[in-house]
């Protein structure tokens, strides 16, 4: 249709992946600091998000309450502080840098090398939308680092943004492959097509089947050899939780549709007008 081909360059533009500009602190530190914890310092590099593919299980160290978080004007507020071990989430990090957290974009707010340790905060929005509010020291967790521009991407392109949590609902084996099925909300089910893309726990995963039925509503992945001993997911059972953040390219262009279906309609109607008076006019059309 000659509408699709005058839609197709602004869905290009409007679904293009932007690199982020992430606000980091302490500049080119070197692992050491003060006791070997960074805290403080300022610069700007320029990365993008994250591809799903994890780098390494971390391990949680602790998930505190905490009522004497600074805050931006220098009073004290409550909040949520979690504590990763990972050896390759802390190759090359810095303060203000993006990690991702089984599926969740974090900003590293304090750095200890010696220990391999960082600290995240969970705003009240992520601990609401992800079930990391729900983990325990000892949790594995997968981990990735934000990917620098240039680099491949072996996955698709993630943002870190959780849209919501789904719930295995079974699990069985096909040779040496591991398949699950989850199940998930209406809000998040109409943009998971099978052979799609889906980020879970973090990890880039390919859609296999989808029932949108009223009493079904869940979706199956599958997991390779290999990948099932490179992240979580293989450790869960029916009724553990999974961070889901579907394709935003389904989102993206369900908006930009969305923005033009008024107008569209508003040709239709004029055409059909003007077909009409067309028509009484004896033309042919």
């Amino acid at each position: 249709m000659a509408f699709s081909r005058c839609l197709a360059p602004l869905l290009a533009v409007l679904v293009a992946p932007r690199p982020e500009y992430v606000q980091s602190f302490m500049p080119n530190v070197a692992p050491g600091g003060v006791n070997g914890k960074v805290r403080a310092g300022r610069t700007t590099t320029r990365r993008r998000m994250f591809t799903g593919i994890v780098e390494e299980m971390g391990e949680v160290v602790s998930l505190e309450e905490r009522d004497d978080m600074t805050l931006w004007d220098g009073s004290k507020g409550k909040g949520t502080e979690l504590t990763v071990k990972g050896k390759v989430a802390m190759d090359g990090a810095y303060l203000g840098c993006s990690i991702c957290v089984s599926g969740v974009c974090l900003t590293a707010t304090e750095l200890d090398f010696p220990s391999d340790q960082f600290k995240v905060g969970l705003a009240p929005e992520t601990l609401r939308r992800t079930y990391l509010g729900s983990l325990k020291p000892g949790s594995a967790v997968n981990l990735e680092r934000a990917s620098e521009i240039g680099g491949r991407n072996s996955g698709h392109f993630v943002q870190g943004h959780v849209d919501g949590i789904g719930t295995i609902i079974d699990r069985w084996t096909d040779e040496d492959s591991l398949f699950f099925k989850v199940q998930v909300d209406d809000d998040l089910l109409r943009y998971i097509v099978p052979k799609g893309f889906v980020a879970i726990d973090g990890t880039s995963l390919t859609v296999c089947e989808v029932d949108t039925r009223p009493d079904e509503k869940w979706f199956t992945f599958m997991l390779v050899e290999y990948t099932q001993k490179k992240i979580i997911i293989p450790q869960k059972v029916v009724g553990d939780p999974l961070n889901i953040e579907v394709d935003v390219l389904g989102k993206y262009s369900e908006s930009a549709i969305a923005a033009v279906l008024p107008r569209i309609e508003e040709l239709e109607n004029r055409v059909k007008e003007l077909e009409q008076k067309l028509a009484e006019a004896g033309v042919d059309t």
